[in-house]
């Protein structure tokens, strides 16, 4: 079944969403919350924390109407399982009868325990190591077989279709079309052979920013999935990467060598760091716009769709056009 696209979305996706429509789900599948609910940080999916009468607490999050199919978010939720099966640190779904993924009231959601932490303090070369080596075997294990209904992390998804939705909704400054329309042609173009033939054949976490790593004890406590795709693992090392190209060739050799405990590494794929990163950034701003007529944006990035982003995020995609030209980091 093919991926829903963002710009099928319906307006007020979460419309008819209420505080009594959280609890009464989480009563159907067999839990029994008290009332308390707090609401964690969450843009694209409604995420809450919720007490339950037995004094534990348990997060739940409604799906965003339309985006996955029912087979997408499955297939996110048996990954994390064969993840946690091999003793990886990856917080999974509650499973009721065997099912994980829940409906009500038209909503598709699921629980999961709650796991504390806080981002990892990357300035602390142990963390970097032990960070690598987690997502090495993630890697390993998502390597084993793709992804069947997810999608796949291309130029096409990333970067084409977000330029394509940009310049068609009109949604750039009348001033800023034609800067950002060349621009993003040169980066594309630049783009499209590099990436061409790279493996997209194994299964990533896609979105592995800090906030979606969760450190307790030591341990890194890898959470939500939802972006979770066919693509080259580089997707998933690049982001811990951060600073001046100095600092990022000394973190790289730190990831590599641990990361070569657990999983084999495409020494070529170090070239794609620069192309991946400018991708995100494309779609990024993409978006963020594709959901400004959710509410919940316009109150979370009150700095968007105005002249100054645009005028910052053009500059930023040329700045990432030179940064192409610069030969990549150097591995051992």
């Amino acid at each position: 079944m093919p991926e829903i696209t963002d710009s099928s979305l319906p307006s007020l996706p979460y419309a008819g969403f209420t505080p009594d429509v959280i609890l009464q789900a989480l009563e159907a599948c067999g839990f029994e919350p008290t009332g308390g609910l707090f609401e964690l940080n969450s843009y694209e999916n409604r995420v809450y924390q919720v007490e339950l009468e037995d004094g534990s607490f348990v997060v739940t999050k409604f799906y965003r109407p339309k985006r996955w199919t029912t087979e997408q978010i499955e297939e996110e939720h048996a990954f994390t399982a064969e993840l946690a099966a091999q003793e990886l640190p990856v917080v999974t779904p509650l499973c009721r009868d065997g099912e994980s993924l829940f409906e009500f009231e038209g909503f598709r959601y699921a629980v999961y325990p709650r796991q504390g932490g806080h981002p990892p303090n990357l300035e602390i070369e142990e963390n970097i190591k032990v960070l690598a080596r987690t997502l090495a075997r993630i890697h390993a294990v998502g390597g084993i077989e793709p992804f069947s209904h997810r999608p796949v992390y291309t130029v096409k998804r990333m970067g084409v279709d977000s330029r394509t939705f940009l310049l068609e909704a009109n949604f750039l400054p009348m001033e800023m079309e034609e800067a950002y329309a060349t621009i993003t042609e040169h980066l594309l173009e630049r783009l499209a052979p590099v990436m061409a033939g790279v493996s997209t054949s194994g299964r990533i976490h896609g979105d592995c920013h800090l906030g979606n790593l969760l450190w307790r004890n030591e341990v890194p406590h890898f959470v939500d999935f939802d972006d979770c795709v066919n693509g080259p693992p580089m997707q998933d090392l690049w982001m811990l990467l951060s600073g001046e190209r100095e600092e990022q060739q000394k973190q790289l050799s730190t990831i590599l060598e641990a990361y070569r405990q657990f999983c084999e590494f495409d020494a070529m794929s170090v070239r794609l760091i620069e192309p991946l990163r400018t991708l995100r950034i494309m779609y990024h701003a993409a978006w963020l716009a594709r959901r400004w007529d959710d509410p919940a944006f316009p109150r979370a990035f009150p700095w968007f769709n105005t002249q100054r982003y645009w005028g910052e995020h053009v500059l930023n995609l040329r700045e990432q056009l030179a940064a192409l030209d610069e030969p990549p980091l150097v591995i051992d």
